[in-house]
């Protein structure tokens, strides 16, 4: 299980290609645990998750599970530099029912579809 964050989104950028196997999609959540200073914090969806985020919109509250990953850089010149990054897991809507909820007829109603096949 990852680090969980909520927040409003506030920017959702578009997909980049990094290399021929690798591409990245960010987008800024705005954390506001303290509403007088609030936080905007990038976020990034990699590979086959860069699409997690389509149909969502700016303003949307919502929900994100990622891992905090950093990495050492070496620079030709011999200088050192470490970078961050906050690599999404999940993103959801805040209120949105699970899926568990959505495959579940609500008690007492009958299933929308029914398993005795007509021929």
């Amino acid at each position: 299980m990852g680090i969980q964050a909520s927040g409003r989104l506030h920017a959702i950028f578009e997909t980049k290609q990094i290399t021929e196997r690798f591409q990245k999609r960010e987008f800024v959540l705005e954390l506001a645990d303290n509403p007088n200073y609030p936080q905007f914090v990038l976020f990034e969806l990699t590979g086959d998750r860069c699409g997690d985020i389509e149909g969502f919109k700016v303003d949307e509250e919502v929900q994100v599970e990622f891992n905090l990953r950093g990495r050492e850089w070496n620079s030709p010149n011999g200088d050192v530099k470490y970078f961050n990054g906050l690599d999404v897991r999940t993103i959801a809507r805040i209120g949105a029912p699970s899926f568990a909820e959505e495959e579940s007829p609500p008690s007492g109603e009958a299933p929308l579809f029914d398993d005795d096949v007509p021929f």
